[in-house]
């Protein structure tokens, strides 16, 4: 079995987010203080329709606990269940281990997570970090990472999964927990929005070709990052009343995810392509950003683009208030051009850090400009 980078404490009740199918439930197994916990699965329709109808239920699985914990998977399908809850932490001095797959319905069932009695983890697909020897950069940017991914072997079997993935959020996170009140434009947006991914959003462009205004297509990228498939990367400046007024970036979570989404998983990637680059440089992000919240680190992430088209593909603040300027390239050879935009910003952050992360073999220096491999990067980055 593969272990999880994640660090979950036993000294406090905890909501573990994540999207479906990255392995909340089987890391919960493997935690020792949770052995002999008692575990509520409301993705069980029996189960979810007994604690639903029976207010007092869980008040009376908690009197055979003691101070003993629970675990509660999918807690987002009873959002009221967390009064009960607050009142056994808070009275009976219960522990629960709640796990979610979206926060939005959390957020908007009369809930409010507790107010600081559980902690907080967000537990992502896997990492590069966690996969160590059985990694492939290539095989990642195909398939994704997901933890079902890694126990199928043919081409054929591994389609058919992210299809279906893709068919049961729509069903179960969407349809059934009713996010949207149409899901025909929803089903029209999710290709677009994975065409989009790593892009500057334009919700006006985006309206027009599915049909909906501007506030739906802004609801939309809400629910798939409430519902934990992607986040938005917000652009950089020191002024946060500009960032408000630029756009935002969004990228999912997983290249599977997407690439199911944009429906080109019949298709193998390529090395030299636009594709291949698009896929390195988003994977990439996602890895810093959740290696980043596996090790509290404390780092926020950032793009940033002038208004002469000059763009940098990733900027890291630290809590010190020193920046990394990051370009991504999937390219073995670095050239002058690939350079370019970092060389330009030189003079606008003469404290920062400047990395090309690539995939060469060679560590190389130009002009103060780090010019490194991913795996080395995440090293420069304090982010192992």
């Amino acid at each position: 079995m593969i272990k999880r980078s994640i660090k979950i404490s036993s000294q406090s009740s905890f909501f573990l987010f994540g999207p479906r199918g990255s392995g909340k439930s089987t890391l919960l197994k493997t935690l020792p203080f949770l052995k002999k916990a008692v575990v509520i699965d409301l993705l069980r329709p029996q189960t979810e329709k007994h604690f639903r109808l029976d207010q007092n239920a869980l008040e009376k699985t908690a009197e055979s606990v003691g101070r003993g914990w629970i675990v509660i998977d999918e807690i987002q399908k009873i959002p009221k269940l967390l009064d009960s809850i607050h009142y056994l932490i808070e009275q009976k001095k219960i522990k629960f281990a709640l796990t979610s797959s979206s926060a939005r319905k959390l957020k908007r069932g009369a809930s409010n997570l507790l107010a600081g009695r559980a902690f907080q983890y967000k537990l992502s697909p896997f990492l590069e970090l966690e996969l160590k020897n059985d990694f492939n950069l290539n095989e990642a940017l195909q398939w994704g990472t997901l933890p079902k991914i890694y126990s199928l072997k043919s081409r054929k079997d591994k389609i058919l999964f992210l299809d279906s993935y893709v068919n049961t959020y729509l069903k179960e996170e969407i349809l059934i927990e009713q996010l949207v009140r149409n899901i025909d434009p929803f089903r029209l947006f999710l290709p677009i929005a994975a065409q989009m991914n790593g892009q500057l959003l334009n919700y006006s462009n985006i309206s027009l070709d599915t049909g909906v205004s501007y506030k739906t297509i802004e609801t939309y990228f809400q629910i798939l990052e409430e519902t934990l498939l992607g986040y938005f990367l917000l652009p950089f400046d020191r002024s946060v009343r500009k960032v408000q007024k630029q756009s935002p970036k969004f990228y999912f979570v997983d290249q599977g995810i997407k690439r199911t989404l944009a429906n080109q998983l019949q298709n193998k990637i390529q090395e030299k392509t636009p594709e291949y680059g698009d896929a390195f440089e988003s994977w990439f992000i996602s890895e810093c950003i959740s290696r980043n919240e596996y090790l509290k680190r404390g780092y926020q992430f950032f793009f940033l683009r002038t208004k002469d088209n000059l763009e940098i593909d990733l900027i890291i603040r630290k809590p010190n208030g020193r920046e990394v300027l990051i370009e991504i390239k999937s390219a073995y050879i670095i050239q002058d051009k690939h350079l370019s935009s970092l060389k330009k910003m030189k003079n606008d952050f003469p404290k920062a850090q400047f990395l090309c992360v690539c995939r060469t073999e060679i560590e190389q220096k130009d002009d103060g400009i780090e010019i490194t491999n991913w795996k080395n990067a995440f090293v420069k980055l304090n982010l192992v």
